[in-house]
């Protein structure tokens, strides 16, 4: 037997020890495995390395960083960016600004779209490496759930199992490995979910798809009333595609502060999107180079409708990862929609075993899955961490504008026996001169009232922004929710004038009873 130890000279003890060499049926073992580079999964192991545990993280993808870094939250933020550019030209003569858009170069977008992308999983691998975390690019699949060995198989056919240790720098070590871990940490993400009539075909495409196209569509039916089907009908909207927005409720963003979802829904629409509100999708036709006609039927109206677009994107939400034969002999529990069973720190029932990111339930964020990794990571180190808090979970719409949301809504924090006293205070945006200045509109409404352990100290329980940067605003938010300060310490901090961040600093005010600028 050989014992071969990978050091990566970072000054860490993060080492994997491999038993048997490299090869068939090579045993690589580690404190940790991880599977899956997405947020939860390359945040267990940054935190893991950084606590000194030997670290290996297996991804079946050729880059880093899962949906997020690839296709999701920064390819289509960095196309947002493009697009809040126009948005910016289109509103340009309300100021006296005589300016046009003669033509989009949609290869030098997509070109910038892809370098942001690039950037963003080509740092990520390099701090990986840095850490001393090995990468295997393989797929996994759990073969002894009690013994905690993962089998790792090529990704592609034709090909082995690759190991990196240093970024960029990889190797072939067989056509199956196996790891074993004191700990497996289950990170596997999520993917679209298609319509129950319909899988994605022809010009009914998902998320995915529709950030690989090499130009704006002339026009799109978007299913859908989430972030993701905002955000696609901000952006393409910007762009001159014309949008048809297919929605179940009165309002975008339904499971949100009604407040918000109406006023973003509002702004939408003045921003020339179609909306068409109770409405539930029957079929869609489409045909090669066809685009698709979606029919549907609305409340209050006889019979069915159809919507036509050169595409039609179905953004009705995401299902988990968890589909995997292996796991259904791993004893692992799932809930009746997929999501792996675990407990407030991310144990599943199956000792050794935990999971993190969008296949356990809850909002699929990656800000909230950076934080599961991090207590998962702590938790194996024996640090005792602190489970993670939804309530200080922000949320954030990119749309133009923006809309954000952290903690409770009214009707949530009233039907809560830990909470009492609870009140709204409802902001108007439009008396901040920046908010007027932005030639858009908005909305704010603060939720306040007492936990039941510590009555009398009145804390914020909520917040909720429609602004052109709400994204940014609702950091200040989450800290005041999160480390629950009092709200009349809160409001003795005057924000800087003029800014957006007034807004808020007003809304403590009027929240605390004493009011500023607005009765």
């Amino acid at each position: 037997m050989t014992e071969n130890t990978i050091n990566t000279n970072t000054g860490s003890s993060n080492d994997v020890t491999n038993d048997t060499g490299t090869g068939i049926n090579a045993t690589l073992q580690v404190d940790i495995a991880i599977i899956g580079a997405g947020p939860g999964g390359y945040a267990t192991a940054l935190r893991a390395a950084q606590l000194g545990k030997s670290v290996i993280l297996i991804e079946r993808d050729e880059t880093l960083g899962g949906t997020c870094l690839n296709r999701g939250c920064i390819p289509s933020k960095a196309l947002i960016t493009a697009s809040r550019t126009m948005d910016t030209i289109h509103q340009a003569h309300e100021v006296g600004i005589d300016a046009t858009i003669n033509s989009v170069d949609f290869g030098t977008l997509l070109a910038y779209k892809n370098r942001m992308v690039d950037t963003m999983t080509s740092g990520l691998a390099g701090l990986l490496a840095h850490r001393g975390v090995t990468v295997l690019r393989g797929d996994a699949a759990i073969t002894d759930a009690p013994g905690r060995i993962i089998q790792v198989t090529p990704s592609e056919p034709e090909t082995q199992v690759r190991r990196f240790v240093r970024a960029g720098v990889g190797e072939d070590i067989g056509q199956s490995v196996n790891v074993q871990a004191a700990n497996i940490v289950l990170a596997t993400g999520s993917r679209p979910k298609t319509l129950p009539q319909h899988d994605f075909s022809g010009a009914l495409i998902d998320s995915t798809h529709a950030l690989s196209l090499i130009r704006v569509p002339a026009s799109a039916v978007i299913i859908g009333s989430g972030a993701i089907a905002v955000e696609f009908a901000s952006l393409w909207n910007a762009g001159g595609c014309a949008v048809t927005l297919l929605i179940r409720k009165d309002r975008v963003l339904s499971a949100w502060n009604r407040r918000t979802g109406l006023t973003l829904t509002r702004e939408l629409k003045r921003r020339g999107i179609n909306i068409v509100t109770h409405s539930a999708v029957t079929s869609v036709d489409v045909g090669v180079n066809l685009g698709a006609t979606v029919h549907y039927t609305q409340e209050g109206h006889d019979g069915e409708s159809t919507a036509f677009g050169e595409v039609a994107m179905a953004a009705i939400g995401r299902e988990p990862n968890t589909q995997a034969a292996w796991l259904e002999g791993s004893h692992i529990e799932l809930t009746d929609a997929g999501f792996v069973h675990t407990d407030e720190l991310g144990r599943t029932g199956v000792p050794g075993i935990w999971a993190a990111g969008d296949i356990t339930e809850g909002d699929a964020l990656a800000n909230r899955a950076f934080e599961q990794g991090i207590v998962i990571a702590e938790s194996i180190a024996g640090l005792n961490p602190k489970p993670v808090n939804d309530d200080t979970v922000a949320r954030v719409v990119f749309s133009s504008p923006e809309a954000a949301s952290v903690g409770c809504t009214l009707n949530q924090a009233s039907s809560r026996d830990d909470l009492a006293n609870v009140e709204e205070t409802v902001f108007p945006m439009m008396s901040n001169a920046r908010m007027l200045m932005s030639g858009s509109s908005g909305s704010m409404s603060l939720i306040s009232g007492e936990h039941a352990t510590e009555p009398g100290r009145r804390v914020v329980l909520g917040a909720h922004i429609v602004a052109p940067n709400a994204s940014d605003l609702i950091a200040e938010a989450e800290q005041l929710v999160g480390n629950r300060v009092p709200l009349s310490d809160a409001a003795r901090l005057i924000h800087p004038h003029p800014t957006f961040s007034e807004t808020f600093g007003e809304a403590l005010l009027k929240a605390d009873g004493r009011p500023l600028h607005t009765r």
